[in-house]
This record gives C-alpha cells, sequence and structure tokens, in this order.
C-alpha cells in the first residue's frame, strides 16, 4: 500500500493545481502577476509555518542542503511561478495548458542528468500517451493566434519547475519535506519582495479585500501553494523523479474538467480520449 503514496501525492497536488487556472484568471484581472505571487506566498508561509508547529517537526537542516533549498526555491517558486502567471497573462490559459505540459519531458531529462536514472521503454511510452492525451484535451487551435512573448515565459515555466522538481530529489532523507517546502517559499519571497513592492498601490488593498478577490486569494494561498506544494515535494521523494513527471499531467485534465463544471464551458469528445490517454500512461509507469 505504501508504494501508492507517491503517486498518490503526486496526483492530488496535480489536480489542486489544476482547479487554480479559473482563480487565477479571475485574481489576475485585478493585481499584477507578481504581486498575486508574492501575497499568496505569506499566505502560504503562515499556514506552513502554522502546519509545522503542530506536527512539531524541527527547523533544522543540514548546512550542505542550505544552497539546494535557497535554489529550489528561487528557480522552482519564483522564476518558474512568476512566468506561469505572466504567461498565461499575456497568452490564454490554452496555451498554458499545452506549454507547460512539456514539464514531464524536461524533468526526464534532468533526472537523466542529475540523478542518473535511466530512460526505460515504459516511460518514454509513458510520456508519449501522456503528451498526446494532453493535446487532445486543450488542442493546439489557438497557438498561432496566442502571444509569442507569453509563449516564451510559459516555456520558461515549464523548464524551471522540471529543474526544481529533480533538485527535490536530492534533499537529505532526514530533512522534513514540510520545513523544506517552509525555507524554500521563504527565500523565493525574500528574492521577489523588492520587485513586488514596486508593483504594489494602495488600492490594490481595497480590491484585496473584496469577498470574491480575498477567497481567491486564500485558496491559491493556503490550497495550491502551501498545501500542493507540500504534497508535491513529498510525492516526488517517493518516486523517480522521471516517473514522478507523468502526475503532472493531470493538471490541464482537472482545470478542463472544472472548467465545464463550474463555468459551463464546452467539451468536446477529445476530452474524453485524452483523458483516458493520460490515465494509460500513469498507470503504465504505476505498474512499472
Amino acid at each position: 500500500m505504501e508504494k501508492y503514496l507517491g503517486p498518490l501525492y503526486l496526483t492530488l497536488a496535480a489536480s489542486i493545481w489544476g482547479g487554480v487556472y479559473v482563480v487565477s484568471k479571475v485574481v489576475l484581472a485585478v493585481l499584477p502577476a507578481l504581486e498575486l505571487v508574492w501575497i499568496r506566498y505569506v499566505v502560504a508561509l503562515i499556514t506552513l509555518w502554522l502546519f509545522a508547529r503542530l506536527k512539531g517537526d524541527s527547523w533544522r537542516i543540514p548546512r550542505q542542503a542550505v544552497p539546494l533549498v535557497i535554489w529550489i526555491g528561487i528557480v522552482g517558486y519564483f522564476i518558474s511561478i512568476w512566468a506561469q502567471f505572466a504567461g498565461t497573462h499575456l497568452s490564454s490559459a490554452q496555451m498554458g495548458s499545452v506549454i507547460t505540459a512539456a514539464t514531464p519531458a524536461f524533468m526526464v531529462v534532468f533526472a537523466r542528468l542529475l540523478l542518473g536514472e535511466a530512460i526505460t521503454v515504459k516511460k518514454a511510452l509513458s510520456l508519449f500517451l501522456a503528451t498526446a492525451g494532453v493535446l487532445c484535451i486543450v488542442g493546439i487551435g489557438e497557438m498561432g493566434d496566442s502571444s509569442r512573448l507569453g509563449g516564451v515565459i510559459l516555456g520558461l515555466a515549464a523548464l524551471t519547475w522540471a529543474l526544481m522538481s529533480v533538485l527535490v530529489k536530492k534533499v537529505p532523507r532526514e530533512c522534513s519535506l514540510l520545513v523544506v517546502t517552509t525555507y524554500a517559499i521563504l527565500a523565493a519571497t525574500v528574492a521577489m519582495t523588492p520587485l513586488a513592492v514596486l508593483q504594489m498601490e494602495a488600492a490594490h488593498w481595497q480590491v484585496i479585500l473584496r469577498p470574491a478577490i480575498l477567497s481567491g486569494i486564500l485558496y491559491i494561498g493556503i490550497v495550491s501553494t502551501a498545501g500542493a506544494f507540500y504534497f508535491w515535494n513529498k510525492g516526488l521523494q517517493l518516486v523517480d523523479a522521471g516517473t514522478g513527471g507523468l502526475y503532472f499531467f493531470f493538471q490541464p485534465l482537472v482545470g478542463t474538467l472544472f472548467g465545464w463544471l463550474f463555468l459551463g464551458e464546452q467539451v468536446a469528445w477529445t476530452f474524453w480520449l485524452g483523458s483516458a490517454l493520460i490515465v494509460a500512461g500513469v498507470l503504465l509507469v504505476i505498474r512499472e
């Protein structure tokens, strides 16, 4: 039963992120991307600190692991998340889903280069099936009409998130991942604070206190940041980095499904075909 915990954590994290596209689109309409990322991290830090205190986890990490944790924060939680928000804002949610779907492929490459993980036939086939599934779900019709700058920024988001996910595998086992996640988010928050302050305006705080915007920020900060980041890191610790990346494909699947259920968006038969391909790809690596 324990071997299924890693897949469960990763699926849960990716599914939570799938729902955040709808919420972030609403909040980004009134707040700049970098300011939203900074606010969500402040909310996440408070949440993670409370959970770590309740669990009684030790806040000490080995000195040699400190640079690694800082890199995880800067590369993954600062550069990648900002690029995801900014790229989606400049292009479209569909383009964001297509380009960030390259993350698992980058993870397989980084896992090979940094961890020496083998690229097996099953892993390659799973990646192909899941990628085909994502393309079926989101389509590629709007790619030519979307902003090129947004596409480049989204590509950066996919590359840096993949690198961060592989770096998490190098964190010593004795470290509390709850504490590591907290320190990494803290590093990202400190790094982005000067830039975020430049974007802040007094009028924004009145907007933030609106019930709809405030609830969206709390969801993004508590659920999709504090919760999902921890689940993703915990899951990656329990499976191969290259294999773990495949669960990232649940993000566009769940995002499209939520759009159908809650926003009344139209879903074609290709959604169900794509869903079947993604599930088939994931089941293939679980069996491996």
